[in-house]
């Protein structure tokens, strides 16, 4: 289900399918990193202002699911044009800056993003650009990342498949909003 909030900016109602707080697991693989399962927890909010703010946290996963390190961090803003053109600017806990530039489809929940600028620290590892592809599927959240740095081509390196976290705030709120008249039994809702 997808909530728009009273308070979100008009500009912003293309994205509501991105709004809240998501978690789930995914696969990394890069040539001279780590091969390995990791979990993710994302989190895209909205102040009113003309932008979302976006954060995620993943962190390596044992066989059994458990968590073993963290893998990477990434803090960022969304934004939406008229011509439904997103840019998103964003910075990673390497020392990696970028800007994205893409489109969201048509008819769909989809978002096509491809790096127009990156800057990066000293500290920071080989990276020149990538390209992300963002989908809400059947309530889900699904990603898929590609990456390039000057001694591999563009290729896949992450993607993840989140689910919707339902916080006890959330239930609450629906509850709320539902009709005075809801029958007693649970039962005759259905009929």
């Amino acid at each position: 289900m997808i909530e728009i909030p009273s308070d979100l900016h008009k500009d912003l109602v293309p994205l509501a399918f991105l709004l809240g707080n998501w978690a789930g697991a995914g696969v990394h693989d890069f040539p001279g990193a780590e091969k390995c399962n990791f979990g993710q927890e994302v989190t895209f909010t909205h102040d009113g202002r003309d932008f979302l703010e976006y954060q995620s946290h993943t962190w390596v996963l044992d066989n059994d699911g458990n968590k073993v390190r963290p893998l990477e961090s990434e803090h960022g803003f969304w934004r939406i044009d008229a011509d439904r053109k997103v840019e998103v600017t964003m910075v990673r806990d390497d020392g990696v800056v970028e800007i994205w530039y893409g489109e969201l489809a048509a008819k769909k929940p989809q978002i096509d993003l491809v790096t127009d600028a990156v800057a990066r620290t000293a500290a920071s590892g080989p990276y020149s650009g990538g390209k992300r592809l963002y989908g809400y599927v059947k309530s889900d959240l699904m990603w898929v990342g590609e990456k390039q740095t000057p001694e591999v081509e563009l290729r896949p390196y992450m993607s993840a498949h989140l689910k919707k976290v339902v916080t006890p705030e959330d239930v609450e709120r629906w509850a709320k909003a539902l009709p005075d008249d809801m029958p007693d039994d649970g039962i005759a809702f259905f009929k």
